[in-house]
């Protein structure tokens, strides 16, 4: 069926064609380049596009403001991805305290500063604020970009304690034959998981020619990965464990080892056990691979109860302590950056805090030490800023502070 998808996406993509794919299944992907999947459809449902969308159109780093906005509450439109449908039994944030009337202007004047649409504030696991903006509303979804790497890290650990992947200390090639060879062979799973393979990748989000922004162009044949092959050919540019860079490939690692697509294994490892309201949209590269470093769709309230889920600990989809380490500093940026490091696809911050991040704004924050997870989903005049980012750290420190 690999061969139908990827036909299927390239119809959608160039040709006009529109369609809704689901299968019958699950059967397991085999370990090697030929890959069969069929999710059943309580797990996760093929959609694609209703209308026909251009390569140059569907570039998103280029689109214009008013595109980000409106299509950035609608990927599923613009792209091929699979639908997970939402948990059976929904995780409920009763009311909390509202937050001071001060904190709460603080919070909205950031929002319109840094032209937010949505912030969602949970503390001990109650409800103490919620806000919107730029027409998106609690019954809407918006897109993840990077914070979709640790849902990827957490179905990592996942596949760890289900026993398929066996150690972090393998080498990727055990899992994507294709890799031996390459520069890839000599990188462990856990290298690629913390982003330091150092294979050269640019991820300049304002060059057309960067690597990220070339992914689209990438072609795959029956029963190959675009991924694999865009990075397969990449050369080493630091000793692996030594340079941060590209991600994408920890996700066909997932779905090699476990037989499923990220999408569907989520629906049992995070959208059930925490309680999701509303379905997740995941996308889907043109080999038919749900994109491992981007690219899910939620409601703001499902973004919280992710960062619920981990700052609980996972229950027992995880290694017990696997969240303590995936979300400890294994990266660090530097004496000139106090506290701030990365994790097995999780970012660290001053105090022992953590969190997702991705471009153009969207962010879940989790502070341990006060059982606080802020959810924030944005739209950016640019892909990354500093200034906002550090913005909305301060403000969060505010929350913290006040109990």
């Amino acid at each position: 069926m690999m061969k139908a998808i990827s036909a299927v996406f390239t119809c959608a993509l160039l040709a006009g064609c529109a369609s809704t794919y689901s299968t019958d299944g699950p059967a397991p992907i085999s370990n090697s380049p030929v890959t069969t999947v069929t999710e059943g459809p309580t797990l996760a449902t093929l959609t694609m596009p209703p209308v026909a969308r251009t390569l140059e159109d569907q570039n998103v780093l280029f689109w214009d403001d008013a595109q980000r906005s409106a299509r950035f509450r609608r990927m599923e439109s613009w792209f091929a991805g699979y639908e997970v449908p939402a948990a059976q039994k929904v995780r409920e944030f009763p009311a909390g305290s509202q937050l001071a009337p001060a904190l709460r202007s603080r919070i909205a004047a950031l929002v319109l500063e840094t032209n937010a649409a949505g912030v969602m504030v949970i503390e001990d696991g109650k409800l103490r604020y919620e806000g919107y903006s730029l027409g998106f509303d609690a019954s809407q979804r918006w897109t993840s970009f990077s914070v979709a790497k640790s849902f990827t890290s957490t179905l990592l650990g996942a596949a760890i304690r289900d026993g398929y992947v066996t150690s972090l200390d393998d080498s990727v090639a055990k899992y994507i034959p294709e890799m031996k060879g390459t520069a890839y062979e000599d990188v462990t799973v856990k290298q690629l998981a913390t982003m330091t393979s150092g294979i050269r990748w640019n991820e300049d989000y304002t060059d057309r020619d960067s690597d990220v922004a070339q992914m689209a162009n990438i072609t795959a044949g029956p029963g190959e990965d675009a991924i694999v092959n865009q990075l397969k050919v990449l050369p080493r540019e630091a000793p692996a464990g030594e340079k941060f860079g590209e991600t994408n490939l920890l996700g066909v690692l997932v779905e090699r080892a476990t037989g499923s697509s990220l999408a569907a294994y989520a629906k049992a490892k995070i959208v059930d056990p925490a309680g999701f309201e509303a379905p997740m949209f995941w996308m889907i590269e043109p080999s038919g691979r749900n994109i491992g470093g981007c690219c899910l769709s939620l409601r703001l309230a499902d973004y919280a109860r992710m960062g619920q889920f981990v700052l609980d600990g996972g229950g027992d989809v995880v290694p017990d302590g696997w969240f303590a380490e995936a979300t400890a500093m294994q990266v660090k940026f530097g004496d000139q950056y106090p506290g701030l490091g990365y994790g097995y696809q999780w970012w660290t911050y001053p105090g022992g805090n953590y969190g997702a991040q991705g471009i153009f704004g969207q962010a879940i924050t989790i502070v341990p030490e006060h059982d606080l997870v802020v959810a924030v989903v944005s739209n950016w005049p640019t892909a990354t800023t500093s200034d906002y980012r550090g913005k909305w750290q301060a403000v969060i420190a505010e929350i913290a502070a006040a109990d």
